[in-house]
């Protein structure tokens, strides 16, 4: 089977996408918002939020995944970023595989962050077949983390850390870190995915299962090999 090229988790309300270059301009107001902003070192420029999405994008390139672009499906409206990242900092728990956000201030109060994030997380435990999926923000970040406990993370508070790229006496440094494991089995997946390999697209629904957890994904695939379009059923999910 071709490589995997693109993962983009479809919700009822949002699509998980590869970024744009359309996307610059509301991302950097995003970024340039200081209530969004309030728990970062600092705001960002235009060219620092651009240098991001340079770097966003290449990672989804080269991995098929990452912190995706999410849009609104009804109006097509670019809102922030959600998805899988690896850590290039090293500390007790790195490596590893986390879960982030970061949503435009509209954005906020509807539910949008949890939505997106379990979609990432179906691609994490099904696709992926990752064990473990981590998250953390700076201790006073209440909303991030209300998130993480709706998406069934739990905190020890042993494991809270000082970040590693912060220094000492930062307000910021003291972080908490969520875990949560692939084993779920009454968490239902909330999102359906479409996996592009190089001339192969696949689109898939809730059923079934894949990963070394078993994570429910499907059993049902479309492919489109060229301009010839067939169905197969019963086939393995993809593995990375």
């Amino acid at each position: 089977m071709a490589r995997i090229r693109l993962i983009e988790p479809v919700t009822p309300r949002l699509v998980l996408r590869q970024w744009r270059d359309t996307d610059r301009e509301q991302f950097a107001a995003l970024n340039a918002d200081p209530v969004v902003m309030e728990h970062f070192p600092a705001p960002l420029t235009r060219a620092e939020s651009d240098a991001m999405v340079d770097r966003l994008t290449a990672r989804i390139d080269a991995d098929g995944y990452g912190l995706w672009a999410v849009e609104v499906r009804d109006t097509h409206e670019f809102i922030g970023f959600v998805g899988l990242a690896r850590p290039t900092f090293e500390t007790a728990f790195t490596p590893c595989t986390e879960i982030g956000w970061r949503l435009a201030r509209a954005a906020w109060g509807q539910g949008f962050a949890t939505e997106a994030a379990s979609a990432a997380l179906d691609v994490a435990f099904g696709p992926l077949g990752l064990d473990e999926v981590l998250s953390w923000t700076f201790m006073g970040n209440l909303a991030s983390r209300a998130v993480m406990e709706r998406l069934g993370m739990t905190r020890d508070p042993a494991d809270d850390f000082d970040h590693p790229r912060l220094p000492e006496g930062d307000r910021l440094r003291r972080h908490v870190l969520h875990r949560i494991r692939g084993a779920m089995p009454s968490r239902p997946p909330t999102s359906s995915v479409e996996v592009y390999p190089r001339r192969l697209a696949l689109g898939y629904t809730s059923t079934g299962k894949c990963g070394s957890q078993g994570w429910p994904v499907s059993t049902r695939w479309l492919r489109l090999l060229g301009d010839e379009d067939r169905r197969a059923g019963d086939e393995p999910a993809p593995q990375r």
